[in-house]
């Protein structure tokens, strides 16, 4: 439809039709959160014009300053501000709702079939093409968070501290805040340093006059006040201990939502950046999935709908197989997923709900602070060490830390990731397609060496 050309506003949508197209969104939001807002930019700003360019975007900048997916927030963001907080529920759970069930499906699959040689060939050619997709996510961001060398500095430290001595993510994300706070407070120069550019800025793009339009005042529901904000921080907090009270004769499971809660208020810089965190709990601390499983989690997390931190229903499911929380295979995996997914879901809504109603208030220019921008380049020396550990290990699949290089070297697999990363850095290629001709790679070759073994 085009809409150009319209001269009035569209027609308010119910509840109902606004539900037929989040639960559509669920299953076509592929492509990372890039991906994720485009889509939604192209339907509702430019084809529906449910809101405008310059309030959509304004929605943009504040959930790019959130922890958690900024696509999903972004979704739940709009989503209230045409139906209230039953609209925030709508969109937000039908944003991760497909790939919830995907991914515990894939999971299930990958248990009960994760031996048969098709499928070890397929994860032999994706576990290169996770380094490359990883590697791709540590210079796209540093290409954009690292401006000068103060900031390159602190990637570097970053990197050291995590990967030579083990310094635990949430340790690195604090450093990297007072660092930046001091930067930021000492004025000068080195303040200068810290200062933000770039990022999303106004658009003067215009479709016709959309439903919230530029100068549409904001909605009754959204009208803020000091009393709603300390209700909804207090009611959401309810939740969150009434959950956990739910499942604390079940120790594994508690300590999930535990740590899923801290995981979801460290996903700051996307979910690269909170994957190491997730990694060092699930597989280092609490042994809920191997290394292997993890990546290979990864892996299908991009190949899914649905915001990338989803591979927590991943780890989840895993973690419950492994701990046995229920009577058999498929409902201690369910278990373990719904609890991943729904702490690590749980803090999006706060956001939005609870300071949705201030940014819309003081409706203006959100710009990034001098302690998030630090924090911002410290992600990337985190993300390049999830790299690091992912080519290591893939490269030397019987590397641990006593024998570092043990075992034949992959040089098949270095020549994927060589080519995945080349085909992702350089010639702009879509992340699904180059795991899916990854895997095809790994699957041929292990037929292919299959077939000669016999």
């Amino acid at each position: 439809m085009d809409t150009a050309n319209a001269s009035h506003p569209p027609p308010a949508p119910t509840l109902g039709e606004a539900f037929k197209y989040w639960l559509k969104l669920g299953f076509i939001s592929f492509g990372g959160p890039a991906g994720q807002i485009a889509i939604m930019h192209q339907e509702l700003v430019e084809r529906r014009r449910w809101i405008s360019e310059q309030r959509y975007l304004h929605a943009l900048n504040y959930c790019m300053l959130l922890p958690g997916p900024e696509a999903t927030q972004l979704a739940i963001y709009i989503s209230w501000l045409l139906h209230g907080v039953k609209g925030a529920v709508v969109a937000g759970v039908l944003f991760f709702l497909p790939a919830f069930a995907l991914l515990s499906l894939l999971a299930w699959v990958y248990l009960a079939f994760g031996d048969v040689a098709a499928v070890q060939g397929i994860f032999y050619g994706i576990k290169p093409a996770v380094v490359a997709v990883v590697l791709f996510a540590a210079w796209r961001i540093g290409s954009r968070a690292i401006r000068n060398e103060v900031l390159l500095g602190i990637a570097a430290l970053a990197f050291v501290g995590i990967f030579f001595f083990k310094i635990d993510f949430p340790w690195i994300v604090l450093a990297a805040a007072l660092l930046g706070g001091i930067g930021g407070a000492a004025g000068g120069k080195l303040a200068d340093k810290f200062k933000s550019g770039g990022g999303h800025g106004a658009s003067h793009t215009q479709y016709g006059p959309a439903l919230i339009d530029d100068d549409t005042p904001p909605p009754p529901h959204t009208k803020f006040t000091w009393g709603k904000l300390a209700l909804t921080i207090l009611f959401f907090a309810a939740i969150w201990a009434v959950s956990l009270l739910a499942i604390r004769g079940m120790p594994d499971l508690y300590d999930m939502g535990e740590f899923f809660t801290k995981a979801a208020f460290l996903t700051i810089g996307g979910a690269y950046a909170v994957l190491p965190y997730v990694y060092q709990g699930g597989v280092e601390q609490f042994g809920w999935l191997s290394g292997p499983q993890m990546m290979d989690g990864l892996a299908l997390g991009e190949t899914t709908p649905g915001p990338l931190i989803m591979v927590v229903t991943w780890v989840g499911y895993l973690g419950g197989v492994t701990k046995v929380v229920a009577g058999n295979p498929v409902a201690s995996g369910l278990a373990g997923a719904a609890v991943a997914t729904f702490f690590t879901f749980l803090p999006s809504f706060l956001f939005i709900l609870a300071g949705g109603p201030l940014v819309e208030a003081t409706r203006g220019e959100l710009k990034f602070t001098a302690p998030l921008t630090a924090i911002t380049a410290a992600v990337v020396g985190v993300i390049l060490n999830l790299a690091t550990f992912f080519a290591w290990h893939t490269f030397w699949p019987l590397a641990s830390d006593t024998a570092p290089f043990a075992g034949p070297f992959e040089w098949l697999q270095v020549a994927v990731a060589i080519a995945a990363f080349l085909a992702l850095w350089k010639y702009k290629q879509d992340i699904m397609k180059v795991i899916g001709a990854c895997a095809l790679i790994g699957l041929a070759f292990h037929l292919g060496r299959g077939l000669m073994a016999g």
